[in-house]
């Protein structure tokens, strides 16, 4: 058990902020849910993630053991990019779910990572996401950093929270881009019309920036490099089709019909830089898009002659 004496200095911060910024070591998802689950109390009595903290309020947190998983390990094929001891970088296939959801207990990411790497994944976010820090969608291949312990993940989380890593996409979109390169700006937040959405809003939003470059240009597409400067939920896709130029596959912010018979978004997450936890040395990694992704821009390449 945890207990913290509020001072003056801290008045008026919300309780979950104030416990993700200590020296605790935990994400502010993590303190949300230990919050919502009643293993934060302030004067002995539960409070919203939202509380606004008083002078001399007396907090006591306890962080339970990791359950056991349930889930289980799968025999499913990975495309290790690297591994030691404490972290693993992977390939993620178009079509797989990184976690085990509603829907999809068996077959994603978490699953092949268990039969790969046995007990030694950490256990920070919980029985169900077991050594992943970071997510990419189900139908955007890429790049996937997996901490192997809790010192490695809080490691790579502070990274991540920081928004110091380098991470790079790929993607095809519609509409043909003049500019060489650009900035998109834009807040984004949960869309209050479809709450499975993600939209550009200044309501309940997160700050967020996407650069682009220009890396080919067809008759009715553009082939660009995206670098995230931060990394919300659905990002690229968000911002690339509210300049409208969405990604070509993308169902969601995008066409519904598209020509080339796809089973999801033409987005690769193809190089990621960070500092090794351990060693503290950057490292980076790249992966070149896969080959259905390749196959379009060779299609759109024979157009052009």
């Amino acid at each position: 058990m945890k207990k913290i004496v509020i001072d003056a200095s801290d008045f008026g911060k919300r309780l979950d902020s104030f416990l993700a910024d200590s020296s605790l070591g935990l994400t502010r998802s993590r303190i949300q849910k230990l919050i919502a689950d009643g293993f934060v109390t302030v004067g002995e009595r539960t409070v919203r993630a939202n509380y606004k903290l008083k002078e001399n309020d007396v907090i006591e947190l306890e962080v339970p053991q990791p359950k056991e998983t349930q889930i289980e390990a799968e025999e499913i094929p990975l495309d290790v990019v690297y591994e030691d001891d404490c972290m693993l970088v992977v390939n993620k296939p178009q079509g797989m779910v990184v976690h085990p959801a509603a829907g999809n207990y068996s077959g994603t990411l978490v699953n092949a990572l268990m039969a790969h790497c046995g007990d030694k994944l950490s256990g920070i976010n919980g029985e169900i996401r077991p050594g992943i820090l970071h997510r990419i969608d189900k139908d955007t291949s890429g790049l996937l950093m997996v901490a192997k312990n809790d010192t490695a993940h809080l490691g790579l989380s502070a990274q991540i929270k920081e928004h110091s890593l380098t991470r790079e996409y790929l993607a095809l979109v519609h509409g043909v881009i003049k500019e060489e390169h650009g900035t998109i700006d834009a807040p984004i937040g949960r869309d209050e019309k479809d709450r499975k959405k993600m939209t550009i809003t200044q309501k309940n939003s997160k700050n967020a920036v996407t650069h682009f470059f220009v890396l080919e240009r067809f008759e009715k597409y553009t082939f660009v490099r995206c670098r995230l400067e931060t990394g919300r939920t659905h990002q690229i896709r968000v911002h690339m089709s509210k300049r409208g130029n969405p990604i070509v596959g993308d169902v969601v912010y995008g066409r519904k019909k598209e020509e080339f018979k796809l089973n999801g978004q033409l987005l690769h997450a193809h190089l990621i830089g960070f500092l090794h936890p351990e060693t503290k040395e950057y490292m980076e990694f790249s992966k070149e898009i896969p080959e259905y992704f390749e196959d379009v821009l060779v299609k759109l390449r024979g157009r052009m002659l």
